[in-house]
């Protein structure tokens, strides 16, 4: 969801410039404020305790925000984000984002689509995890990240995520990811030229 940045001064938003690598909010820590992205990418995620293995709850960029579930039902945030990249951030406390959705009819409906579009991602997500097979779980993901592109699959195009990134996405490990990459890619359904994943 996109809150045009005049209506998120006029309601006491601030904007924080933040380094990569550096911390947004941790796992269990009050949701106290929703954020937009101005520049920069967010990355979302738990950490296994008893692994340490990192899954991937989502990736965020120019104009998106996150962070609303947690300030909607009143809970800690879900996750842990961390800036992927250098980043400027607008925070807009809790109260006040509330009270917009409540003066801004408009809003509150976009903010409802988005809402059901994460949920049913998510929910294709947990379908594409639960089955064991990892070349479903990561064509599951790249087709789910097409999608939100909007394209078709008449041309191939660059994916823009690491090999660990896409096992964090997937709760594939590295090694399997990168084996089950080569095995697309010998059968015709990835393109992998000068270790760029292309689909």
């Amino acid at each position: 969801m996109h809150i045009d940045k005049d209506l998120l001064i006029a309601w006491g938003a601030r904007l924080k410039k933040y380094h990569k690598n550096e911390i947004i909010f941790s796992e269990g820590e009050e949701a106290r404020c929703v954020f937009q992205i101005v520049e920069g990418v967010v990355k979302m995620y738990n950490i296994n305790d008893s692994a340490g293995k990192e899954f991937t709850q989502g990736m965020f960029g120019h104009d998106n925000t996150f962070g609303e579930p947690a300030i909607l039902i009143d809970e800690p945030y879900p996750a842990h984000a961390v800036c992927v990249t250098d980043a400027v951030i607008f925070h807009l406390p809790k109260d006040n984002f509330l009270q917009i959705l409540k003066e801004y009819p408009e809003l509150h409906f976009k903010l409802t689509k988005l809402m059901a579009q994460r949920l049913w991602d998510k929910s294709m997500t947990f379908k594409e995890v639960m089955n064991n097979a990892p070349a479903t779980r990561i064509l599951g993901f790249l087709n789910s990240y097409r999608k939100k592109l909007k394209l078709d699959h008449n041309n191939r195009i660059a994916i823009p995520f690491t090999r660990q990134e896409i096992a964090n996405f997937t709760g594939l490990r590295v090694e399997t990811t990168i084996r089950t990459l080569n095995k697309l890619n010998e059968n015709g359904k990835v393109e992998i030229k000068n270790r760029k994943l292309f689909y």
